[in-house]
């Protein structure tokens, strides 16, 4: 992307790992503000959530494996997956793409040598770390796990003696990390971008970071101020949401979605970001409608934020506003499509290089149209009344969640990965571990539309026996996925510790991140950058269109 005379490194140019400076040991590490560092700390932290998580959602799986009980009390039931949501929702999915990739590509994608404010960015890594540890914390706390759900639904949330204030200060503090982190990343890109870098010459992953941290920064002070309103109401009894002290839990539903379901793009949209890195790189070709995809994010964030009431169709609110959010629904529905149509016309006679990132990202669109598609079911009125509260929302939201944001955030990891550690993993195992996923999450996740439809309520724990062979394929499918999970981490780590090394540019990319070398050094770039063309033009290519137009 660099216009060729960008400064080549020199072989004793030292990689961000092995600077000197005035900390030793894991202190270099805890007191740094490189982006790259604070990038595979936030990666590392994840990694550990995420697995934790991923036993939850297992041991929930074996559980309803047969009708009563099986391995666990429905108490214990009921804080496993309160458990699994808070961690997946709140310390793996919604920071995951941007902390990590974000913060390690961003300024080096934008030709520059770090973040506007590294202090803040490594504020916002300490905050993440102490509401992770809150939320452990919580578990040994006087009242017991809490088991009030993700949602923190009032009345239930503030009468339940479980630890549900710890909980949610946990998430309060989340909150704040997600704030900053936005407000950082906004600042750095419109501050920092090299010479010649303007906003339609910036590679669309960051283009999907700038529309999600604009949600961060405007949509999280919502949930934040909701959150405190549920611990004073727990501690003071002040009747916010209470009906019994004349509170209104509706309106918490209501000042809950304003946030969450903009937190949604927060999850998806970087993962659409890093398809579209993906996609043009395999396919050895420039990305098709860049423009229309690019503004396709700032559309999404900007709708995103008037669908909240979808959520609320069998709540009670007015035939009205049942309408417009349902209308607002089908239209968010529209940019996202651009996005799918777009990718698939990249595809269109591109020389197609079927690696492990490519595979993930074929994975995703894939298992994402689903998603997409049926929640348009849950947007239409008629339909989201039969099936609202039943497995199929459990299905889509996994579908859109975890095979969006789940997937690519593996597509990140096998795509950057090189550049990250200077090594190369094993291709054809990432493959096959691709596949495992593949196949493992729709046998896990499909059977679920369909006892959704035949009426199988979500969050139950317990079922009629007419629904058993359908958790028991899903509960099959949770062994698959799991196990591909593992046999990617095993190779993952294997390429870590043996693989071979990686070149600058092993994939062929044309972003200014596979200009330096692997892994960069501290500053990035021996000098600044200029640009000259396109994010997705290979030089040579862009070299010939300036002389033709001269």
């Amino acid at each position: 992307m660099a216009n060729g005379t960008v400064a080549a490194h020199g072989a004793a140019e030292v990689d961000f790992y092995h600077v000197k400076g005035r900390h030793k040991g894991i202190l270099s590490w805890l007191m740094t503000t490189d982006h790259k560092r604070i990038g595979i700390m936030y990666l590392c932290c994840m990694a550990v959530f995420f697995l934790t998580a991923m036993t939850f959602g297992v041991l929930m799986r074996l559980e309803m494996l047969t009708p009563g009980m099986t391995i666990m009390t429905a108490q214990t039931y009921n804080s496993l997956f309160t458990l699994h949501g808070v961690i997946m929702i709140f310390l793996f999915i919604i920071p995951g793409i941007p902390a990590v990739f974000g913060n390690f590509f961003l300024p080096i994608q934008i030709g520059a040598m770090d973040v506007q404010f590294p202090r803040l960015n490594l504020l916002s890594w300490y905050l993440y770390i102490i509401g992770g540890a809150l939320a452990i914390f919580s578990l040994f706390g006087s009242g017991g796990w809490v088991d009030t759900g993700w949602t923190f639904y009032v009345p239930y949330s503030v009468r339940t003696t479980t630890n549900v204030s710890m909980s949610v200060f946990a998430a309060f503090v989340l909150g704040f990390s997600s704030i900053l982190t936005g407000l950082n990343f906004i600042t750095t890109i419109h501050r920092l971008r090299c010479p010649g870098m303007t906003f339609f010459r910036m590679p669309l992953f960051i283009w999907s970071i700038y529309a999600t941290s604009w949600i961060q920064v405007l949509a999280t002070p919502v949930v934040g101020i909701t959150l405190v309103l549920i611990i004073l109401e727990r501690a003071f009894g002040i009747g916010v949401f209470d009906p019994t002290l004349g509170g209104d839990p509706i309106l918490y539903q209501h000042l809950f979605w304003i946030y969450s379901h903009p937190a949604v793009y927060i999850m998806i949209l970087p993962a659409m970001g890093v398809v579209s890195e993906i996609i043009p790189t395999f396919a050895r070709k420039p990305i098709f409608g860049y423009v229309p995809i690019a503004i396709s994010s700032l559309a999404i964030a900007l709708v995103g934020y008037l669908v909240w009431g979808h959520h609320m169709f069998s709540s009670g609110i007015s035939d009205t506003s049942r309408v417009i959010f349902s209308l607002l629904t089908f239209i968010v529905a529209l940019p996202s499509g651009i996005k799918v149509f777009n990718w698939v016309a990249t595809l269109y006679k591109g020389s197609i290089d079927m690696t492990a990132p490519m595979l993930y990202a074929m994975l995703f669109i894939f298992i994402f149209s689903i998603g997409g598609l049926t929640g348009l079911v849950l947007g239409a009125l008629n339909t989201d009344l039969h099936v609202t509260d039943t497995y199929y929302v459990v299905a889509h939201f996994h579908y859109v969640m975890f095979g969006g944001m789940g997937i690519i955030f593996f597509a990140s990891v096998h795509y950057w990965f090189p550049k990250m550690f200077g090594k190369m993993y094993n291709e054809k195992m990432a493959k096959v571990a691709a596949i495992i996923i593949g196949v493992g999450f729709n046998i896990l996740y499909f059977p679920m539309f369909i006892m959704g439809y035949m009426g199988m309520p979500r969050r139950y724990y317990d079922y009629l026996p007419e629904f058993q062979i359908y958790h028991l394929i899903s509960t099959v499918g949770s062994w698959i996925l799991v196990s591909g999970i593992l046999i990617m981490i095993a190779n993952l780590l294997s390429g870590l510790r043996s693989g071979s090394k990686a070149s600058s540019n092993p994939w062929g990319g044309t972003t200014l991140e596979w200009t330096v070398p692997s892994p960069p050094p501290l500053l990035n770039f021996e000098e600044i950058p200029t640009v000259d063309h396109g994010p997705y033009e290979h030089p040579e290519i862009a070299r010939r269109k300036k002389e033709e137009s001269e």
